[in-house]
């Protein structure tokens, strides 16, 4: 009988139209796409280019409540977000009731749309010292760790983690419940454990258990190895999921936004960014890094990207030997001119994205 069947396939069987998706008072289109909060990445410069080419909701990197405390400058600086982005949450993360409680008041001043709390980042640094996915050994403390927060804020508080701690706890299905229990508003759900770190294949299986779960009325968000339109809507299809939050795939490719969007109304792909496209981004993410932090630390912070940007085009390196060695926007915009005239013509393939394990670090301020 239809009653027995999936969620997913009910909702297809009898053709139920998908409703806006709402965070609180936060107003989504349907399927909203999400960029990820990643350390040293999803920074405003960054944030600037993937909400031009799509990006439904963002967030700031990580910061930790205990630099927020101390008044950490670099903490500080993470909280700088504009009204360009919006909407947008800040993300922070730690151990300690008191110091998220605090910081979560800290957040409040600054006026985003919703705040969220890491407990996902694997990384040594984070997770050994009970933050982060460390949060994910002791249930209970997670539950009092964001009973805090929500009680410290008028915010719409959201969380992003993970399926569990190894493969013997995989307890996301209590998780869900029981932060939804104590006011959460949403959850994005990474696809791996803590120690599986980004190693082997994202399993969304309990991603979609969690949604499909009757007693689960939230939002929710799966994540993890996101890198084409097709596997965008094949997931969407299968785990009925409310959005997506897409990460590494982004980094060096912010048209990913649009392009998944383009694929699920039309099931026809766009075609790949123009080299004109790719210096325009290119351009832009500089000059804001620029703007944000500093000519010195802009321009040396903004090498890392341009093999990624500029990837799949032939002999490319010469160029960018000089773009990781050049001081100055003036002589960075000059290289990028001879990078248009030498490859105006080029017609980029369509390719897999590669997704870049970005880093093994999660500094804590």
């Amino acid at each position: 009988m239809i009653v027995n069947l999936p969620l997913v396939l009910l909702r297809k069987s009898v053709g139920v139209r998908c409703k806006m998706v709402k965070i609180g008072n936060i107003q989504l289109p349907d399927f909203p796409l999400l960029l990820a909060p990643m350390e040293d990445v999803s920074d405003p410069p960054f944030r600037a280019v993937c909400k031009d080419n799509g990006a439904d909701l963002m967030y700031t990197e990580f910061i930790s409540s205990e630099g927020l405390i101390r008044d950490a400058i670099k903490s500080r600086k993470k909280l700088d977000i504009f009204e360009y982005e919006r909407p947008v949450g800040i993300q922070i993360f730690g151990g300690d009731e008191d110091s998220l409680a605090m910081a979560a008041k800290i957040v409040e001043v600054t006026n985003p749309d919703l705040l969220d709390i890491n407990f996902g980042c694997p990384v040594k640094k984070v997770a050994l010292k009970g933050a982060g996915a460390g949060v994910l050994k002791d249930i209970d403390l997670m539950v009092r760790l964001t009973s805090a927060v929500v009680k410290a804020t008028s915010l719409p508080v959201t969380v992003k983690t993970r399926l569990g701690w190894d493969d013997k706890t995989r307890n996301i299905e209590e998780v869900a419940e029981r932060l939804q229990d104590v006011g959460i508003q949403a959850l994005a759900i990474h696809g791996r454990t803590r120690t599986q770190m980004y190693k082997g294949e994202a399993d969304w299986t309990l991603i979609g258990k969690v949604k499909n779960n009757p007693r689960i009325k939230i939002p929710i968000f799966g994540n993890g190895d996101i890198d084409s339109p097709e596997k965008a809507v094949e997931y969407k299809n299968r785990y009925g999921v409310d959005g997506i939050m897409i990460g590494r795939a982004a980094i060096g490719y912010p048209w990913i936004f649009n392009e998944i969007k383009h694929f699920i109304k039309t099931s026809e792909h766009l075609p790949p960014p123009t080299i004109e496209d790719r210096l325009f981004v290119c351009r832009k993410h500089l000059n804001k890094s620029i703007e944000w932090k500093n000519p010195v630390v802009g321009i040396n912070e903004m090498r890392r990207h341009y093999a990624n940007y500029l990837k799949g085009l032939p002999n490319i390196k010469e160029f960018r030997n000089k773009l990781v060695t050049l001081t100055t926007e003036e002589e960075i915009n000059a290289v990028f001119d001879e990078i248009a005239k030498t490859y105006g013509c080029y017609e980029f393939e369509k390719t897999p994205i590669e997704l870049v394990n970005y880093h093994e670090k999660c500094p804590v301020e």
